[in-house]
């Protein structure tokens, strides 16, 4: 079985509105890894650059679902109620931090957000 592939933004990016920026959603994933390190080797982390198109996940995804964080699951994942399939690709993904989080600390047993 392959790993579930997690895309979150480099911190430190620029765009129109100015910056140094980095992405929420992104920092409370990578808060999550920190809480339970044991999950990152469980999943392929990929840390990319902001600007689109962000060919990394359009070629998993399409150019629709190419926000951040974004978990891939692997093909034979079994699909929790959170997950998305892509229209473009037929893969399965979790958009989000919290239920991002919620999925990973379910299925390797680690921490979770508290509801």
């Amino acid at each position: 079985m392959a790993k579930p592939v997690l895309f979150v933004l480099k911190p430190g990016f620029r765009d129109d509105l100015g910056g140094p920026f980095f992405c929420p959603g992104c920092a409370g994933v990578e808060g999550f890894l920190k809480y339970a390190p044991q999950v990152e080797g469980l999943v392929e982390v990929r840390r990319i650059d902001f600007p689109r198109p962000r060919p990394e996940i359009v070629e998993l995804l399409g150019a629709a679902n190419q926000a951040c964080p974004v978990l891939v699951l692997d093909a034979d994942a079994e699909l929790p109620p959170e997950a998305k399939r892509s229209e473009d690709t037929g893969r399965a993904f979790i958009f989000g931090a919290v239920p991002i989080c919620e999925y990973l600390g379910r299925t390797f047993g680690a921490v979770r957000p508290h509801p």
